[in-house]
């Protein structure tokens, strides 16, 4: 049984892997006809942004009515257990942003384009979500040590 805690990890994680490649896929592909910094990306990355928070909230909304005609007594309880994997999980991401915070300091000390700064902090946001829920969800499957 997927606790609610685990299936909003797993949701976050589904829509993760789909989301970052598509955003990197419509920039590359605007790139094809002209360099990199010239791309339009600011419109892609908010509706990649906003299509990944619906979406994973969509997602655990139906999978939590799945998981509640299945077991309605215990479809959105949580323990102390989930707390801890919570917490675990929250400071893996928080290191990752910290990285891509201080990636986007270089850069903007090196007098970089905006399109990398940006795209920079997407990546850390990026990679903290999909190895955050990573986390989460070998703790579920593993346990905390």
């Amino acid at each position: 049984m997927v606790v609610y805690e685990e299936r909003n990890a797993w949701a976050g994680l589904i829509v993760s892997v789909i989301v970052i490649p598509a955003y990197v896929v419509l920039v590359l592909q605007q790139a094809a006809s002209r360099p990199i910094e010239s791309v339009d990306w600011f419109p892609l990355m908010l509706w990649s942004i906003g299509l990944g928070i619906v979406a994973t909230i969509i997602l655990s909304i139906l999978w939590g009515l799945i998981a509640h005609r299945r077991d309605p007594e215990n479809t959105g309880r949580s323990d102390i257990r989930d707390r801890d994997i919570s917490r675990m999980g929250s400071r893996v991401q928080q290191a990752f942003v910290v990285i891509a915070g201080l990636g986007v300091i270089v850069l903007c000390a090196l007098g970089a384009d905006v399109f990398w700064i940006a795209n920079t902090m997407f990546a850390g946001f990026a990679v903290s979500a999909v190895v955050g829920g990573v986390a989460r969800v070998i703790a579920y499957r593993r346990g905390l040590v």
